[in-house]
């Protein structure tokens, strides 16, 4: 099943996935959109169903599982691809409220009620592999706000989904996905990413790669692949698919800088902080 599905990354997964033998599940908001990719599919020679509209209330991902097993008898596969994009030129200084919910609904929203509607079905077949999709966007380098913080929010869901899920042999996983679509071109995106090169917030080959990226059909093998038995011990990872670019964001963990036992000494002042937080590395200028 391939939430977003009908374009861009979704549909060059969906596509993929058909060709390798999945019998697959095209979802997207657009009913149209949704039906080309399906008779494109179909045209093929493979098999897949269409379901129109975005599963971000309970009753829409609850019907999207539904018509997945009862076309096909179970949910194995369950693809993440959904999104919209940012507002532009938006920043924390002009975003409104109601364009923050919507950017979380689409992309933290759509893919916590898919998930929690296909990993019952997973857990009482004792299998099934998760991949939502995030962005290097939940950096902050590439501006916006709701982006980011929805982004941010897929890969923490999607590590807790990983571990409570281990023991019953469902994986969960994230791409990062650099790819040209319809959210990364046009005039207003080249121009977003520009301006943000100006300001220093990207650096130049982060620019070139955002405004030369390759066709979804780079990425989408990363997906295959993790949907795939030859995956069998890939969970909680978030991995990165840039055209020829393959890496992973590892785990973060904590960097000591100090500690003392609270049974026998006091808090931390703020100079003994200031100390510990602002010291530079050694050899640092």
């Amino acid at each position: 099943m391939v939430v977003g599905g009908s374009r861009g990354v979704g549909r060059a997964v969906a596509t993929l996935l058909a060709e390798l033998g999945a019998a697959v599940v095209v979802n997207g908001r657009d009913d149209a959109a949704v039906g080309d990719t399906v008779s494109a599919i179909a045209a093929a020679g493979h098999r897949s169903i269409g379901f129109a509209g975005s599963p971000t209330d309970d009753a829409t991902a609850a019907a999207l599982i539904g018509a997945c097993v009862a076309a096909y008898d179970r949910v194995d596969i369950l693809v993440n691809c959904a999104g919209i994009p940012e507002p532009p030129r938006s920043s924390i200084l002009s975003i409104t409220s109601a364009e923050f919910q919507e950017l979380l609904d689409s992309h933290l929203g759509t893919a916590f009620h898919a998930c929690r509607a296909a990993a019952p079905l997973m857990v009482r077949q004792g299998s099934g592999s998760i991949i939502n999709t995030s962005s290097f966007a939940f950096l902050g380098d590439y501006g916006g706000t709701g982006y980011p913080a929805g982004k941010g929010a897929v890969n923490g869901l999607t590590m807790a989904i990983a571990a409570e899920l281990r023991e019953h042999h469902v994986r969960a996983n994230v791409v990062c996905p650099g790819a040209k679509t319809r959210l990364s071109t046009g005039p207003d995106y080249e121009e977003q990413i520009n301006e943000l090169n100006r300001r220093g917030l990207l650096d130049d080959v982060s620019t070139q790669g955002a405004l030369d990226a390759a066709p979804p059909e780079y990425v989408a093998p990363l997906y295959a692949f993790l949907a795939s038995d030859l995956a069998a011990h890939v969970t909680g990872q978030i991995l990165i698919g840039a055209g020829g670019f393959v890496g992973r964001f590892d785990k973060p963990t904590p960097a000591f800088l100090g500690y003392r036992d609270h049974n026998d000494a006091p808090p931390w002042t703020l100079s003994e902080l200031r100390a510990m937080i602002t010291r530079r590395e050694p050899g640092s200028p």
